[in-house]
């Protein structure tokens, strides 16, 4: 069986890969979740990914912010 932190470390892998291949820092995600109405502080964001702890509506905001309409799992 599938550990609940492993499925929390990949799906924050996910979010941060999909970041990079956007070439969107953290302080730019913040930035452009401040413009759809999604107010977090770059702090908040890297212990977010860090940790692999944010709600599936976090992971919709952040893909929404950054232009992203897929989530890849692979």
């Amino acid at each position: 069986m599938v550990e609940r932190t492993d499925w929390e470390a990949r799906v924050a892998n996910i979010l941060k890969a999909e970041l990079k291949r956007k070439g969107v820092t953290y302080a730019q995600l913040v930035e452009k979740l401040a413009a759809i109405g999604v107010e977090e502080k770059e702090v908040n964001v890297r212990n977010k990914l860090s940790r692999g702890k944010f709600t599936a509506a976090f992971m919709a905001a952040c893909y929404e912010a950054i232009g992203s309409e897929t989530i890849r799992l692979d």
